[in-house]
């Protein structure tokens, strides 16, 4: 976790302050967490959907932008390719860029429904 942290305060240093409210401690075990969920749920059943839309809708009071979650999935992948090695074969890229794809866009479309509910 902290080599991820690492990662991705280098590729977007501008998130760095939306972490100062949770002690990094706290935040790498909630990372943790949640990768360790998406592992035992590949296919993202529709608790884990409704889970994620809340967190992305949670996200938006903490100050995340839909760009961040590009800088995310680059710190990711870099981070999973550093840690292991060859064993970060095409194949399991491939499935992690997918995972982190369906995860970040079931949070994307949760934190849109901040700004629909907002403009009603």
């Amino acid at each position: 976790m902290d080599l991820f942290y690492a990662s991705l305060f280098k590729i977007a240093p501008e998130v760095r302050p939306l972490f100062s409210g949770a002690t990094m401690t706290d935040q790498r075990r909630k990372l943790a967490a949640a990768i360790s969920l998406v592992v035992k749920s590949p296919n993202l059943p529709d608790t884990i959907v409704a889970a994620l839309h809340d967190l992305g809708r949670k996200h938006v009071a903490y100050g995340v932008e839909d760009e961040h979650y590009e800088a995310v999935g680059t710190a990711l992948i870099t981070t999973l390719a550093t840690a292991l090695g060859p064993d970060f074969t095409p194949a399991a890229r491939d499935a992690w860029v997918a995972a982190y794809g369906a995860v970040s866009g079931h949070m994307k479309t949760g934190a849109a429904t901040v700004g629909a509910i907002a403009a009603e």
